[in-house]
């Protein structure tokens, strides 16, 4: 069995569901802050992520504030977050076959 996640720094990862041990990671164009999902079509076992920071995060990064108090001060708390964006301005779809 395996669980698939991914984080702020935009790694996709697997992991053995019983040791815990990272089987595999793929770095994607964003930060995921989504949940993984899973399906299969025509025979084969599918498992993706939606990866982009946006929303309130969002605004501050792609519009590029400098104050940090602009944006009701989400300028300044979420200044780190470009460093996890690779793809400023739009998420990505990530599928993988298993």
């Amino acid at each position: 069995d395996l669980v698939f996640y991914g984080t702020l720094d935009r790694w996709f990862k697997a992991l053995d569901a019983k040791s815990g041990k990272e089987l595999w990671k793929f770095q994607v164009g964003s930060g995921v802050i989504g949940n993984a999902f899973t399906y299969a079509h025509k025979g084969k076992q599918h498992v993706g992520v939606l990866s982009g920071i946006g929303g309130w995060a969002g605004v501050a990064m792609n519009l590029g504030l400098t104050n940090p108090t602009e944006a009701l001060g989400a300028a300044g708390g979420y200044a780190e977050l470009t460093k996890y964006n690779a793809a400023p301005g739009g998420g990505a779809l990530t599928v993988f076959t298993l």
